[in-house]
């Protein structure tokens, strides 16, 4: 997809961080842009100021975790647009960037794997079929992480769903390319953004919360999410990726030497080794 104006998009977690940054491109681009996110007021203010850049968007409060409000999602852009070329799967949470797994409460995995795993199954659910109907040129955007290609120590809810995602869009690639289709899918794997993710306890369902627990992140993952890179920067390599049908996207190049010494140590069949202290 090379021409983007006039194209309707439909981004998840388009109310903050890198949702928000793709959204402004689409924008910018000149598309017709579907804002979903679980936050009502940051949703409204987001749509609110595209409008006054002069965009034509639909904001839409939308749980991922929930696939009637998936469904309730297509059926409002199909309504408002007549149609999807671009989705961009991106809501994610996180829990405390020091949690080990046997840490790691039951409502913890529930609540990630509902938002950051399933959500994006169910989007691909509801809107994959829509998009082959339509016959048309499209592309599919899956936003995972580094932490789905690299592992560390105290992140493994996160690490579990990014990996997820990271395969499951490697297989829906092989199977649109098996069938000639006109939709590309790429899988974004970000490394340090400044984003709000460190403050995702905010979004968590009452239900799936830990009231006897005071967790803290990690003072210096907290400064690199602070210094990471804009979310506008992301949003460029996407769209760049998107004109050029590329499947991978890298932002951080400085991750790759311990994508690297994974591979290696499985083709080796060696023990696991962390690939770094500190980044």
């Amino acid at each position: 997809m090379k021409d983007f104006k006039d194209r309707i998009a439909v981004v998840s977690g388009a109310a903050n961080g890198i949702g928000r940054g793709i959204a402004d491109r689409c924008s910018e681009e000149g598309m017709k842009v579907v804002l979903a996110d679980v936050e009502a007021e940051a949703l409204r203010r987001a749509e609110g100021e595209l409008k006054a850049a002069g965009a034509e968007t639909l904001a839409v409060v939308t749980d991922v975790s929930k696939v009637e409000d998936i469904d309730s999602l297509a059926k409002k852009a199909l309504d408002s647009f007549g149609a999807v070329d671009l989705l961009f799967n991106n809501a994610g949470v996180c829990v405390s960037a020091n949690t080990s797994i046997s840490e790691s409460t039951l409502v913890d995995w529930e609540w990630l794997m509902g938002v950051n795993l399933w959500g994006e199954i169910h989007c691909l659910r509801v809107f994959l079929p829509i998009m082959l109907q339509q016959g048309t040129v499209g592309h599919i955007v899956n936003t995972s992480s580094i932490a789905g290609l690299i592992s560390t120590p105290g992140m493994g809810i996160y690490q579990v769903t990014k990996h997820g995602i990271v395969t499951l869009s490697e297989t829906l690639y092989h199977e649109l390319k098996s069938i000639e289709s006109k939709i590309g899918v790429s899988v974004l794997c970000p490394g340090h953004v400044r984003t709000e993710i460190l403050e995702s306890e905010r979004t968590r369902p009452v239900e799936l919360r830990n009231f006897s627990e005071d967790r803290k992140h990690d003072p210096h993952y907290e400064k690199v999410i602070q210094e990471g890179m804009p979310p506008e920067e992301v949003a460029e390599h996407v769209f760049n990726a998107i004109r050029e049908n590329r499947f991978y996207i890298f932002t951080h190049p400085e991750f790759k030497k311990a994508m690297q010494l994974r591979m290696e140590d499985i083709l080796r069949e060696r023990n696991p080794t962390l690939p770094f202290t500190s980044t």
